[in-house]
């Protein structure tokens, strides 16, 4: 068995030398953490549809939270974009549904208080969150609403002195069921305005029940959730969004995280398949010595080494603070449809065996379709680009 610290086979190009050696090391890190105490878990819980909490302890002792808001968490510094995409695509590479959990975690709920809340907020929810004590979610997509939600949102906020009535509903809120704190987007009923809201567990007229019977992301705790005259005080609104014009900018980067994420699953599924490949033995030798195998192994590499060079990219561009809604939309529209190829390739290989969970890669075939779907489907986000490169807009 190779060790962990060798390069990936999906590597073909050395991205990872891009990375500092302090960056790497804290990327080995994680690859490590993810095989050892992760992995072996998974294909478990995935079967039984379950979160396993004990998956909460592991991640507090991994000071992986938090590594890019400066002065929260264990790292000194904030890191590269670089590398926290390379994180994405790490612990999506061992399974979707956990890099899911807690990508809405540390990127959704964290990000959205550290860039839009006051500083006083960012001290009184971060550190909790940021040591794994507190978890978080991010309530946006409504039942009767998704890619329209903009201008669409039905769930509403009405000021009544210091306190916000919040009513509405959202559906597939991830770690909704069990988190601390639920970063709610309503629509303010005076100005029309979209606002965000720091929802604290226990707060009356708030209920989150778990979605069941998904074939996708089957760890990660789905909720709908309904809010009945849900009072929360203006201390919790969060204080630097005060439109949807102000949530772009979170959007803009988790989407970009979500293409990291959907490289994740190309790598891990075709690093099943080749291995795969290497040990399967048809007609009395190996499946990986027929031509049309080759071939979709070698068509798998080029998707996932043109969709890394893409997102390297892209990280370059956050880091330069000169990213935009369109060079996230591209990469999410593009890196997805690459990844649909990549599993379906993967699991064709695998022949019968590729629809057992025993063999792991079934769970990337599947959960490929959540990530292909949400953080704006492949049709809105081409629009999004169409706009920029066309000057038109071909939103209904």
């Amino acid at each position: 068995m190779d060790r962990l610290e060798d390069q990936l086979t999906a590597d073909f190009y050395d991205y990872e030398a891009l990375l500092s050696d302090e960056e790497r090391k804290i990327l080995l890190g994680a690859r490590e953490f993810m095989t050892t105490e992760i992995k072996p878990m998974v294909n478990d819980a995935w079967g039984r549809g379950e979160f396993p909490h004990e998956l909460i302890g592991k991640f507090k002792s991994a000071g992986l939270t938090a590594l890019s808001y400066e002065g929260y968490g264990e790292h000194p510094a904030a890191v590269s974009n670089l590398l926290t995409g390379m994180l994405a695509m790490e612990m999506t590479r061992t399974d979707a549904s956990v890099a899911t959990f807690f990508g809405v975690h540390n990127g959704l709920a964290m990000y959205s208080i550290y860039s839009g809340g006051s500083q006083e907020q960012r001290d009184r929810w971060l550190p909790a969150m940021a040591a794994m004590d507190k978890i978080g979610a991010f309530a946006m997509t409504e039942p009767l609403g998704g890619s329209d939600v903009a201008g669409g949102m039905r769930t509403t906020a009405k000021r009544e002195g210091d306190t916000w009535v919040l009513n509405g509903a959202k559906k597939w809120i991830g770690n909704a069921t069990f988190a601390d704190y639920v970063v709610v987007w309503a629509r303010d009923l005076d100005d029309d305005q979209v606002k965000g809201f720091v929802v604290e567990k226990g707060m009356p007229g708030f209920v989150a029940e778990k979605i069941e019977g998904k074939i996708a992301f089957r760890i990660v705790e789905n909720a709908e959730i309904t809010l009945t005259d849900v009072r929360v005080p203006e201390a919790n609104r969060l204080q630097n969004i005060n439109s949807f014009r102000d949530i772009a900018e979170i959007l803009r980067a988790t989407r970009g995280g979500v293409a990291w994420q959907a490289l994740g699953v190309m790598i891990g599924a075709y690093e099943l398949a080749l291995a795969y490949a290497k040990e399967r033995e048809q007609f009395g030798r190996p499946i990986a010595r027929f031509q049309m195998v080759q071939d979709k192994l070698v068509q798998s590499l080029g998707n996932i080494t043109a969709s890394w060079g893409m997102l390297v990219q892209l990280a370059r561009l956050q880091d330069a603070g000169i990213f935009k809604d369109e060079h996230s939309s591209l990469a999410k529209a593009f890196v997805t449809s690459r990844m649909r190829e990549v599993v379906a390739w993967a699991r064709e290989i695998f022949g019968g065996n590729g629809i057992v969970l025993e063999y792991d890669v079934a769970r990337f075939f599947a959960d490929a379709e959540a990530i292909y779907s949400f953080e704006g489907t492949r049709e809105m986000n081409t629009l999004i680009v169409g706009k920029a490169i066309t000057g038109q807009s071909a939103f209904v």
